[in-house]
Parts: C-alpha cells; sequence; structure tokens
C-alpha cells in the first residue's frame, strides 16, 4: 500500500495502529478487559491516538493489489481532537471498541462501510445526509452532545442499544483544552431560520427523513433530550424496548409521518414527555404494552396515525391520549388504559380486542375532552352491528342521542327527555307498549269504578271500561265510545290525560322510528 507519513511523530499507540492498518488486524490498548471510556481523560500518552492520524488512513488508497482488507480496529485508546471524514468516500471498516473521544466523530455527506463504535464514550456524533453500506452500531456507548443522523441512510442495522444520550445545550465542549470553546466545525448550528435555538439543543437524537432498511434496535436507550425522528423510514422496524427518554422542552419522541414495518415502544419503554406519532404508518403492529408515558397534557398523541395494530396496554399513562383521524385494523387496550381522556372525533377501526364491555365503550366515548361528537358512537355501532350484536348497536346510538341532548337547548332537551322516556328515542319502541299498558289498567280501573254516563239515552249501550280506555288511548276513535259517553267530575281530567297521553305516544313512536330509519344507514 502506498501510504506516505504526514506525521513526524507517532505516540505508541499511533505507531501500532499505523502498522495494523493494512491487514485490518486489532489494535488493543486497554489494560484491563473492564474499561470505563467515560474516565479515558485521564488516559496516558501510551494509549494516545490523534483523530487526525485515524482519518489519514482511512482516506488513504490502496495501490499495492494486496489481498487483505484495510481498517480501522482499535480499542481501549484515547482520541483527541475531532474525528472528521465529512464528505469522505471511506472504504475501509471503522471499529471502535471501548475508546474515549473527546472531540465529535463526523460523518456529514461521508460515504462509507460498516460503522462501529461500541462501548465508546464520544463527545458528539454527526452523520447528516450520509450513507452507510452496511451496520452502524453505537451499542453501549455514550454521546454526551448527541447523535445526528437526519437524512442519513443505512443500507444494514441502526444499532443504538444502551446507547447513553445528551443534548448539545448541556454539555460542555471536551475536545480541546479544558474551558475552550468547540471550533466552528464542530458546533451543533441548526439550519439558519429553520428552527429556534433550544429546540436544536434539547434534542438527543436527530434523525428526521432518515432511512434504515435493516432493523433500528433502539433497546434500553436512555436519552436525556428529545427523539426526532419525522420522516424517518425503518423497513425493518423500529425496536424502543425498555428506553428510557426525559424531555422537557420538545416531545420525547417526535416522530411525524414515520414509516415503519413494525414500532415497538413496550416492555419498559417509559417517556417523560409527550409521544407524537401524528400522520404515522405503521405496516404491522404498533405496541405500548408496559410502556409508562408521562406528560402535562396530551401523553400519546397519534392521530392520523395508520396502523394494522395498536396495543395501547401500558402500565401507566399521565395525560391525554389523542387517536382522532386515525385507522386501526386492530385495536386492543383496556378501559384504563385512558386516564385523563382521550380523542376519538374520526377514529376508525375494524376490530376491537380487550376486557372492555360495553359499558366500559360507552364511558370510553363520554371521555373525549372535545366533547359530543356523533362519529365515535356511530364508528362504535357500526362495529357491533357488523360482528353480529344488533342490540350492542341500538344501545350505543341510543347513548349518542342522549349525549347529544346534551348539547341542546332546554325546549329541545325537554323534548328529547321526553322521547327517550316514552319510546327511547325509537331504539326501545316496547316503552311505549309498556306505558299503554299502565295507562289502560289506569283507565280501566278507575271507569270500572266512576262510570261515565250513556249521552244518547235513547240508544241501549253495553259500557266496558276497558273499551272505553282504550278508545281515548286512540289518536283516532275505532270504537265510537268518546262520542257516547261523558266522564263525570274529576275524571274527565283523567280522559283528557288519556287523549293528550295517546297522541304524544303516536308522535313518539312516529319520530323514534323516524331517527331510527334515519340513523341505521350512517354508520
Amino acid at each position: 500500500m502506498g501510504r506516505s507519513r504526514p506525521f513526524h511523530r507517532f505516540t505508541p499507540a499511533e505507531r501500532r495502529l499505523w502498522q495494523a492498518y493494512p491487514t485490518g488486524a486489532w489494535v488493543d490498548l486497554r489494560e484491563s478487559r473492564d474499561v470505563d471510556a467515560g474516565s479515558g481523560g485521564s488516559w496516558g500518552r501510551s494509549r494516545i491516538v490523534r483523530a487526525e492520524v485515524i482519518t489519514a488512513l482511512l482516506l488513504s488508497r490502496r495501490d499495492d493489489g494486496s489481498a487483505w482488507v484495510p481498517g480501522v480496529r482499535l480499542a481501549g485508546a484515547r482520541i483527541v481532537g475531532d474525528l472528521n471524514l465529512s464528505d469522505a468516500t471511506v472504504e475501509a471498516k471503522i471499529h471502535l471498541l471501548d475508546c474515549h473521544i473527546a472531540g465529535t466523530v463526523s460523518l456529514n455527506d461521508a460515504k462509507t462501510r460498516g460503522v462501529r463504535l461500541r462501548h465508546c464514550d464520544i463527545y458528539r456524533f454527526r452523520a447528516s445526509r450520509a450513507t452507510v453500506d452496511g451496520l452502524l452500531d453505537l451499542d453501549r456507548s455514550a454521546v454526551h452532545a448527541g447523535v445526528r443522523l437526519d437524512n442519513a441512510r443505512i443500507t444494514g442495522q441502526l444499532r443504538l442499544s444502551g446507547l447513553r444520550l445528551g443534548t448539545p445545550g448541556a454539555a460542555p465542549y471536551r475536545g480541546g483544552q479544558p474551558g475552550s470553546s468547540p471550533p466552528e466545525s464542530s458546533r451543533w448550528n441548526g439550519p439558519e431560520g429553520s428552527e429556534e435555538p433550544r429546540v436544536w439543543e434539547s434534542v438527543a437524537l436527530w434523525a428526521g427523513g432518515l432511512a434504515v432498511e435493516g432493523g433500528a434496535f433502539l433497546r434500553d436507550l436512555r436519552a436525556t433530550g428529545g427523539l426526532r425522528l419525522i420522516g424517518a423510514r425503518f423497513a425493518s422496524g423500529l425496536y424502543l424496548e425498555g428506553a428510557a427518554v426525559a424531555a422537557d422542552a420538545t416531545p420525547a419522541v417526535h416522530a411525524d409521518h414515520l414509516q415503519a414495518a413494525a414500532a415497538e415502544l413496550g416492555a419498559g419503554f417509559t417517556s417523560d414527555g409527550t409521544v407524537r406519532l401524528r400522520g404515522a404508518r405503521i405496516g404491522g403492529v404498533l405496541s405500548f404494552h408496559g410502556a409508562v408515558v408521562r406528560a402535562p397534557g396530551r401523553a400519546l398523541h397519534l392521530s392520523h396515525l395508520q396502523a394494522d395494530e395498536l396495543i395501547l396496554l401500558p402500565k401507566s399513562v399521565e395525560g391525554e391520549v389523542n387517536l382522532g383521524y386515525s385507522r386501526f385494523g386492530v385495536l386492543f387496550d383496556r378501559p384504563e388504559s385512558y386516564p385523563a381522556g382521550v380523542r376519538l372525533n374520526g377514529l376508525t377501526y375494524e376490530s376491537l380486542r380487550g376486557p372492555a364491555t360495553l359499558a366500559d365503550r360507552l364511558t370510553w366515548l363520554r371521555r373525549d375532552p372535545g366533547g359530543y361528537r356523533p362519529q365515535p358512537y356511530e364508528q362504535l355501532a357500526a362495529y357491533y352491528r357488523r360482528i353480529g350484536h344488533e342490540s350492542d348497536a341500538r344501545r350505543v346510538l341510543l347513548a349518542r342521542q342522549r349525549a347529544r341532548r346534551r348539547t341542546l337547548r332546554f325546549p329541545g332537551r325537554l323534548w328529547g327527555r321526553l322521547l327517550d322516556g316514552l319510546v327511547g328515542y325509537g331504539y326501545r319502541p316496547w316503552l311505549a307498549g309498556v306505558w299503554a299498558v299502565l295507562l289502560l289498567a289506569a283507565g280501566t280501573a278507575v271507569f270500572a269504578r266512576w262510570q261515565p254516563h250513556q249521552i244518547g239515552l235513547d240508544e241501549s249501550r253495553h259500557f266496558s271500561a276497558f273499551v272505553y280506555t282504550l278508545d281515548l288511548l286512540v289518536p283516532v276513535s275505532l270504537f265510537e265510545q268518546r262520542g257516547a259517553w261523558e266522564p263525570v267530575g274529576w275524571t274527565q281530567w283523567l280522559a283528557y290525560g288519556l287523549i293528550a297521553a295517546g297522541w304524544i305516544l303516536a308522535t313518539a313512536l312516529i319520530a323514534g322510528g323516524t331517527r331510527v330509519l334515519r340513523g341505521s344507514h350512517a354508520p
């Protein structure tokens, strides 16, 4: 390999790395297998490797026809300075293990093969718009000033399991002398005018537009700051089981319009801040099984989302849940999943799973902070009809009318209560029969005791209290009893009341029946 030596002096560690590079052999500087890379700032000269030496190796070209595959494989080193490979095409693999990197690792706009920085202590990692042909691995590392992967493309897996993440606003620069400021090239600045500085400073993982063809594994990640995944695409799924994210000035997880084959945010996932997936598209399961989500105001913002199945079985939720205008094949939840209310307007689903009873579902509908909306009731009724539970569907639609009544003015509420009490808004027509039987029995008993006077004395008629009462209740006289007999005394008012009750019952039946026929096709 034709490689010039641009450095007049090497540290012992640099000399070993330079000699090992052509074959990609490991250079292990660890004094024991139990290494804490966070204390690497105190390691001596024998373990120091300048970042510019690594850069020079990675950007060199092979020209000797060697069959060996070059690479940087370094363990237990104290790397000083910024490892800047921005805009470069790196053909060798990079594998750093248990290393302390005081500056910034920058792969912005670079094209590289696999990059593995495992169990390392790093100031900042940047790979905006980079193309990584293979694995990007930061497992069990610590990155104090955040990771940036916006618009990067990774053909293999993204491994950030066990990663400890800080934010740019909370991590002092460590690449130079104590108390020095970072060079302009290593500062994390947002696009001019695009974001408030404090938003950039509070984001631990900035990965908007990231595309990962393999699985993205962020299990057991610990982040003090938000995860920004807007528009990211995970062809083989996103896995955050056991991760803990705490954010104050930004959502804990901000993943609007995310696309993933599956998304696992359960099994110990903890969020201190809003989890926002507005407009996301999940080809398989989106799971919050066993998650803990806490946020003042809205805890889960899942509106306009599409997923084959949403498993909403968290260990606990503190805050509002928004499912508005989302579409799910299956919604698997339980009543206690929504302790602070749930927004449901526009939500559609094919199936419901979980222990919730019909009464639980009706309570679910009433817990929308936005107040009464007809669509959630109609959607639930349509689901019960689809599975053959027509009686449950009718109970849901009756509950819809009662909820709507509370939004009306006094005359409308009064008429609604009358319809509800007489015929259950048409969904309980048998109530009209019950009222009719009670009125018929009462009238028969009274008129049998206080018999009306016959009007036409020249005619011989036989009085029947039952038929007379029935003729009063029917809006149009069928038995010609009204005109033949005249009630006496206070029974006149009973007769007038029976006539009025008959008209009210008939009107209620007609109005309720009209509501049922008009509403049966709405869901």
